[in-house]
């Protein structure tokens, strides 16, 4: 099955792609098949330098052969180079959860838009090919579905064993370059209607919804947070003069979200990246806090208007821009435009906490919020992840209103008084 997409193809193989290199062995296979170049992509350093070092054919060692050691989906729209083969290696953890939400390394790789980037580096006369061990024919379905969608002709599906087989989809760039002996014919099935995007890039999500599952968790977990929040704080009562500070807390949570996000569509899903974007995170809260600290800050509405131009500047650009820039200059952009609202975010509430009553309510309140964010990102697997900054600005507009409110009502009381 490893050799299908070369002895499938009529095209040439003077250029070859191997997204999800590895070891080496589908190097090994696109050598042995005649390849004249070959792009080896892996993520993993460490797993490219042990197929460099221990695979008995030694493929990285052929002058035929670069090695790229970078993000597939980020490559793909950076590079100028063309292609007789594009091939996604099995470039994925193998590993399939029921109801799985959260991104994993692949989940930008599998998208529309990823599977038209691959389209256009093709020749004419190119092919694109992938495999895997599929569990569900269902997710064969989505793929193909997809490859139908973007290179708008029927794919083909080779595949070995009825459960957890081995699967092979290939298609042409035209319709007469590949050979077909067996067409996909899952046309009208739900999954295929519903190909995974970068804006909603969960392709092992069956169909759109939260399962029962999550929403039992998510209700437990939101319940044990009411009951802890309210005996910290004596009382839920006590944070109805800090509810702007929940608001806050809510916004917060889901602006931190798109950031892992944003930056998983960038760089890839790694424990690396992550950590890059949690460390800008923590950066640019300090960053506030040292402003809010040593400089006089404008007026509230001021403020929220800056957060709202910073958040609209981050609807307006789509992350996958950046891709085409790149890694060092990929990554200042990205993090201007994500860390904008974050920064200016903490700004606002370091203003609005100076000025609070009792620290450890608001704290709270402030606590609560981020809670309830953390429930709400799961809004992204019925709306996608872009309508999130959405939802940051309601929650903000609400904060400010509520700000607004709580305000007033104090400058009432304390008029009544000094009237008294």
């Amino acid at each position: 099955m490893y050799f299908r997409p070369y002895e499938r193809t009529h095209s040439s193989l003077e250029n070859v792609l191997i997204i999800g290199a590895g070891s080496g062995t589908d190097v090994a296979i696109a050598l042995d098949q005649g390849a004249a170049h070959v792009d080896a992509v892996e993520i993993d350093p460490r797993l490219q330098q042990i197929g460099a070092q221990r695979h008995p054919e030694r493929p990285y060692d052929d002058p035929r052969v670069e090695v790229i050691i970078d993000d597939g989906r980020a490559f793909l729209e950076r590079t100028k180079r063309t292609y007789d083969l594009i091939l996604f290696a099995l470039p994925d953890s193998l590993t399939l959860v029921s109801g799985q939400s959260s991104l994993r390394l692949e989940s930008y790789l599998f998208t529309q838009q990823a599977i038209g980037a691959a389209r256009d580096h093709l020749k004419p006369g190119g092919a694109f090919a992938m495999y895997n061990f599929y569990r569900e024919e269902w997710l064969v379905d989505r793929l193909a579905g997809t490859l139908a969608g973007v290179f708008g002709t029927t794919p083909c599906v080779e595949s070995v064993g009825s459960r957890q087989h081995l699967a092979v989809l290939m298609v042409g760039r035209d319709a007469s370059t590949v050979e077909c002996p067996t067409t996909w014919a899952g046309a009208g099935s739900v999954a295929a209607a519903t190909p995974a995007s970068d804006d909603y890039p969960f392709l092992y999500l069956r169909e759109r919804g939260i399962p029962s599952f999550y929403l039992l968790t998510l209700g437990l977990i939101l319940l044990a947070s009411i009951g802890l929040t309210r005996w910290a704080a004596s009382g839920l009562r006590s944070m109805g003069g800090y509810v702007d500070l929940f608001f806050m807390g809510t916004a917060f949570l889901l602006l931190e979200t798109k950031s892992v996000v944003q930056f998983a569509l960038l760089f890839g899903t790694t424990w690396f990246v992550n950590a890059l974007v949690f460390a800008g995170i923590l950066l640019s809260v300090l960053a506030a806090v040292e402003v809010a600290r040593r400089f006089p800050l404008p007026r509230p509405v001021t403020l929220y208007l800056m957060l709202a131009a910073s958040l609209a500047l981050a609807w307006l650009i789509p992350p996958a821009s950046f891709l085409r820039l790149d890694p060092a200059a990929r990554f200042v952009a990205a993090t201007l435009v994500s860390s904008t609202p974050i920064f200016v975010a903490n700004l606002v509430f370091a203003q609005r906490f100076r000025d609070v009553g009792k620290s450890n309510v608001a704290f709270g309140a402030n606590l609560l919020g981020a809670m309830v964010g953390g429930v709400l990102e799961y809004l992204a697997l019925l709306t996608g992840y872009q309508t999130l900054l959405l939802v940051v600005a309601g929650l903000y507009l609400a904060a400010f209103v509520a700000g607004r409110a709580i305000v007033g009502a104090r400058s009432a009381v304390a008029e009544r008084g000094m009237a008294g």
